[in-house]
């Protein structure tokens, strides 16, 4: 017999098995999950089970006080981050969360991705942050329910995350979710959301790329200049907004 909660269990399994393809993690290293706001569930990945090995009969379904509804197996190690950014983050439906190289590696720098181009400007308007270190005392409190209160925190503070790398100025106004869906925290990796758990999913992707030719930049010219924000307005509502045009359309 099938689970009431299949058609969500098959979207989470769909998106996982997005992060080898897209080349975002190797072996374990990465985890999506999929959110019913009508039922305040979501299905995310088993811990430790690599995605040649996956099933969507394997998903995990979590309620949002980090009960588990249905699943023979653990679910993914991030389950509570998971579950504070459903709790503070309306309206999205899916989080994924890897360890890609290039963003990782400016996480593991303590640098906030400058706005540098029209592809970063396709997919926000903004740096893109790289939160703090947990403190001790946190990591000790409980490290995934903190790391979720941070990611949130610097939504709501942007000014307090790591600089950029030549020191460009970070928005002083808390961030909206559902405009800016990507951040890095320190040491750590990437998490992004989007309204679907694919969409999520295709932002891992968007910020790993756009992660990597913010390195090349920073190293081709050490002192190069932000995109003008006429530029990313434009590209920005473009193919975001009520005067989008981008595609064809509904």
């Amino acid at each position: 017999m099938k689970s009431q909660y299949q058609t969500l269990k098959e979207e989470a399994f769909e998106a996982n098995l997005q992060i080898p393809k897209n080349h975002l993690a190797i072996y374990t290293w990465g985890n999506v999950s999929a959110f019913d706001k009508s039922k305040a569930i979501f299905a995310i990945k088993p811990s430790g089970v690599p995605y040649d090995k996956l099933s969507a009969e394997d998903m995990v379904i979590m309620d949002l006080e980090g009960k588990k509804i249905e699943g023979k197996l653990n679910p993914s190690s991030d389950t509570k981050t998971h579950v504070i950014l459903y709790r503070n983050f309306e309206g999205i439906g899916g989080i994924t969360h890897t360890h890609s190289p290039n963003a990782t590696a400016w996480a593991q720098a303590c640098r906030s991705i400058p706005l540098l181009g029209t592809t970063h400007a396709d997919h926000g308007c903004r740096p893109i942050l790289c939160a703090r270190f947990l403190t001790e005392e946190e990591v000790k409190q409980g490290y995934e329910i903190n790391t979720g209160n941070v990611i949130v925190e610097t939504m709501k503070n942007p000014s307090s995350a790591f600089p950029t790398q030549n020191g460009s100025p970070l928005p002083t106004e808390p961030l909206n979710p559902a405009v800016d869906q990507m951040i890095l925290l320190a040491g750590h990796g990437p998490f992004t959301w989007g309204n679907t758990a694919e969409k999520s999913v295709y932002n891992a992707s968007a910020l790993e790329q756009i992660a990597q030719m913010a390195m090349w930049v920073s190293n081709i010219n050490p002192e190069y200049k932000t995109l003008p924000q006429h530029i990313i307005n434009k590209h920005y509502t473009r193919k975001h907004g009520k005067d989008a045009y981008y595609g064809q359309g509904n």
